[in-house]
């Protein structure tokens, strides 16, 4: 992957775990770095998902490799605040 890549999945990893948290219903207690971090790798890992079942390139917009990414970063805003939930 060439630092354009990188960089472009960084800002869409931005997007996505913004938007993986407005998708969380109440009040999440993590920070705005976890968040970002969160959908960085869930842009990652939700490419890697698209790609291996074939929907990463379509003709348009990848609707479904969007939902996949916000989809997890949603799980992992939740998994992390109910982490970080249970140790106060």
């Amino acid at each position: 992957m060439e630092i354009s890549g990188v960089i472009s999945a960084i800002v869409i990893g931005i997007v996505i775990g913004v938007l993986g948290r407005l998708v969380v219903p109440g009040r999440q207690h993590i920070g705005i770095l976890w968040t970002i971090l969160v959908g960085i790798a869930a842009a990652f890992v939700g490419s890697g998902i698209a790609a291996a079942v074939g929907v990463a390139d379509t003709k348009g917009v990848d609707w479904i490799e969007w939902l996949i990414q916000i989809g997890l970063a949603a799980v992992g805003v939740t998994l992390l605040d109910r982490a970080r939930a249970s140790r106060h």
